[in-house]
């Protein structure tokens, strides 16, 4: 239903698509949570482990590359909340894909996204897992179940629970960065810690310059800045649970700039000031190396378990996210009819307990054999994750084009520049996918792309084929 539905239950003009039958869900996730969920899904290890390789690659441009980036997410969340005020719906990219290009983009899109978060939750756990050995030696596949367990109880108690530990995770990386920020500030104004003598707003540009790598290095960051990015989107799978949607979610969309501004492009700034860009390394936090240079060396504890949040915060938005959309998509007959079902507190306990089994698989495979093979399919993450946003931008665009000619009413809240800042967006992301064919790193995530897309293929026709009455597998 259209915002004004939401509010009053009727829309004047062209009426909106209905919501899915059945949806369901209670709207138990208030304005609080929706603001730390907006947060946090743009803060995880991407920006606190996987920065350190981008710096090497590129230097003090990185500043750069985040800022642009930020803009272009800006503009697919823009996107997306344009979407979300014309219909809030709960597993919104399969609906808008279903919707805009037809069953079959509904189908890749749904169970596309949610392999992202299934295998996003696997290595999450596990990376969690890992980070518990740092105060304790026990063994890493208890420290993996124990926490699949605890976030498989949480997102099966109420949507308002898992609303609150997003709330509290997203509050310990809030304030990681907020620390580190005013640490630096600190050091560069007072002159105090082991770096107060070196430390220098020049250091942005006297090691070689603002482009040390030259601008080819600050492009082949563009994957690893992407990455950093994923989640953001989150929010839209939480519309359909969200207390005052056509508030509440313009609101949260609309603090992207700034987060980017503070969390990634200020935080590199302070970082980058008070130690110089050659000091870091690949796979070191910056966070880390900046606290061993200024002789703090609480610092690392403090990462670890800031680390550790991040990893636990992603895996209760797959735990979260996945069971919506398998509902969406047995909803429009695309998954099995088991995964409709709801609780009596309105939560997907068949989906989730199916992505919770399979996350807890993961674990194990990757315990036993943490070869190759597993590290194809968890490369694949990342490309699907841009999957998402592609079919945001499309989207936006088809309906724009439909709104504009009267056929669907007008969204209240209409992407800044569009359709021009959504065609600017995918050619952005096109750019990132060929810096990723050329990157021998992450160019294993296209060879997946192609296999996964041939098994929706063939599933599509298969269902399509023994369910030919079906309206799920039909052009609207």
């Amino acid at each position: 239903m259209t915002s004004a539905q939401v509010d009053n239950g009727q829309a004047d003009g062209p009426q909106a698509v209905d919501a899915p039958a059945g949806e369901g869900y209670q709207r138990g996730l208030g304005a609080r949570q929706i603001q730390m969920i907006a947060i946090g899904g743009a803060i995880g290890t991407g920006l606190f482990l996987g920065a350190g390789k981008a710096i090497d690659r590129a230097g003090p441009s990185l500043i750069l590359a985040y800022a642009i980036a930020g803009l272009v997410i800006f503009f697919i969340m823009r996107a997306l909340g344009e979407l979300l005020m014309y219909r809030p719906v709960s597993g919104s990219f399969s609906e808008y894909a279903r919707e805009f290009l037809g069953p079959f983009f509904g189908f890749v899109t749904g169970w596309t996204y949610w392999l992202f978060w299934v295998v996003t939750g696997i290595t999450e756990v596990t990376a969690a897992a890992t980070y518990m050995t740092y105060w304790w030696d026990i063994p890493q596949w208890l420290s993996a179940l124990v926490f699949t367990v605890i976030l498989y109880g949480a997102n099966l108690i109420s949507v308002k629970l898992f609303g609150e530990l997003e709330f509290w995770f997203s509050m310990v990386k809030v304030t990681a960065i907020l620390g580190m920020i005013l640490i630096c500030a600190g050091v560069l104004t007072i002159g105090f810690s082991d770096a107060g003598d070196t430390a220098t707003v020049s250091n942005l540009w006297n090691d070689g310059g603002f482009f040390p790598q030259g601008i080819g290095g600050t492009l082949m960051t563009l994957q690893i800045v992407m990455f950093a990015f994923l989640a953001v989107e989150l929010v839209g799978v939480t519309a359909g649970e969200s207390k005052d949607p056509k508030t509440v979610l313009p609101k949260a969309i609309n603090t992207v700039p700034w987060r980017i501004a503070v969390f990634y492009v200020g935080a590199l700034i302070m970082i980058l000031s008070v130690v110089p860009w050659s000091s870091f390394k690949p796979g070191v936090s910056p966070f880390v190396a900046a606290f061993e240079e200024m002789g703090l060396g609480i610092g690392a504890a403090i990462v670890n378990f800031v680390v550790l949040t991040a990893a636990l915060s992603s895996c209760n938005s797959g735990m979260y996210s996945t069971g919506r959309m398998l509902r969406d998509l047995a909803i429009n007959g695309q998954g099995p009819k088991a995964f409709t079902k709801l609780t009596k507190n309105g939560l997907p306990l068949a989906g989730t307990t199916f992505s919770a089994a399979l996350m807890l698989v993961g674990v194990w495979i990757n315990y036993q054999w943490p070869g190759d093979a597993f590290n194809y399919v968890v490369s694949f993450a990342t490309i699907s994750g841009m999957w998402a946003w592609i079919m945001i931008l499309v989207c936006q665009i088809r309906y724009r084009a439909k709104a504009d000619r009267g056929e669907l009413p007008q969204s209240s809240f209409k992407a800044p520049g569009a359709p021009y800042s959504s065609w600017f967006a995918l050619a952005f992301i096109g750019l990132v996918i060929v810096m990723m064919a050329i990157d021998k790193d992450a160019r294993i995530s296209l060879y997946c792309a192609p296999l996964w897309g041939l098994i929706l293929g063939v599933s599509f026709l298969v269902l399509k084929a023994r369910n030919p009455e079906n309206k799920a597998f039909a052009k609207r």
